[in-house]
């Protein structure tokens, strides 16, 4: 039996961990890998205390940091998978694809995965052009025309990496004002001759042949389409919490978010707790999710010692 399950191994995990082994409560720390989404990114320069570090080097830096303080408090299950939880009186029962685990509290840490592109081949053209990954994929595309789809911060990162090498780059952009992106990152990206913002504007089919050809886009305002000719097509338009083992226990918004209260991040259950992008605080970034953790951390701490 573990004082406390935690769900995840992104910053919003790794943070409740960190926290968990120096408070010395009993816990179980469940990932299919740590970092989180980060770690596609090429350089990440608002990780609070690290001006640059890419992606891979702040995985490193998390796990290295859980391992230091985990000694024999906290158990690292990495490479397993939750699938479903349950409670039966104080208790409460995590199924995995690898057993069952029992917890007096549960911190759900998820996160999410990559929001798929949902208009007329782009599913046809997946690993053909259209790629949701650009640190893994971009390289290939050096020299050639692309398109990034998503106006937010990460649209915004990935459109930075690919003018690195890329020919041009066209970013996609629903709205009209890209207050999603931090304005440092968006002006810089702006500034560089083969970068072009199209706003109000959203994707409506992908077209090709044995590969991907081009894009065509549809501003929302007047109606009007065009046809942007890309090799390559990165998609950056959100993410789809990782939540589905926690429908029918836990209260979730209408994006299947955990609905948490954001003085302590206790959900509608007592005895779960829920940080990072698998709930539903207002921004989700790395230090936020971390932060809503440790906040939630402490919470968890006082609520073990007054079930003693």
């Amino acid at each position: 039996m573990f004082d406390l399950a935690i769900i995840g191994g992104g910053p919003a995990g790794v943070a409740a961990g960190v926290y968990a082994a120096r408070k010395r409560l009993k816990t179980i720390l469940i990932a299919e890998v740590i970092g989180g989404q980060s770690t596609d990114s090429q350089d990440i320069q608002n990780w609070i205390g690290t001006p640059h570090i890419a992606g891979l080097e702040f995985q490193k830096a998390l796990e290295g940091h859980m391992r230091t303080y985990a000694d024999d408090i906290v158990e690292l299950h990495i490479g397993e998978k939750a699938e479903l939880i349950e409670k039966a009186g104080d208790e409460f029962s995590i199924r995995t694809n690898k057993g069952i685990h029992k917890a007096r509290a549960v911190l759900v840490a998820s996160g999410g995965s990559r929001k798929k592109l949902g208009v007329p081949g782009a599913l046809e053209f997946e690993n053909k052009g259209v790629t949701y990954c650009a640190s893994c994929d971009g390289p290939l595309f050096s020299g050639q025309d692309t398109v990034v789809i998503g106006g937010g911060n990460a649209g915004f990162e990935t459109a930075a990496q690919l003018l690195a090498y890329a020919k041009s780059v066209t970013l996609i952009h629903r709205s009209a004002e890209c207050s999603r992106a931090d304005k440092t990152t968006v002006d810089a990206v702006l500034a560089h001759p083969n970068m072009k913002l199209l706003i109000n504007t959203e994707p409506a089919e992908v077209r090709g042949e044995k590969f991907v050809t081009g894009v065509v886009v549809k501003n929302n305002k007047t109606g009007e389409t065009q046809e942007i000719p890309a090799s390559g097509v990165f998609v950056e338009i959100g993410m789809v919490p990782a939540t589905d083992f926690v429908k029918g226990l836990l209260e979730l918004d209408e994006w299947s978010r955990v609905k948490v209260n954001a003085k302590n991040q206790r959900t509608s259950m007592a005895g779960v707790w829920a940080a990072g992008d698998c709930s539903d605080e207002l921004y989700h970034q790395n230090n936020i999710a971390a932060g809503d953790a440790v906040k939630a951390l402490e919470d968890i701490y006082f609520f073990l010692r007054a079930a003693k």
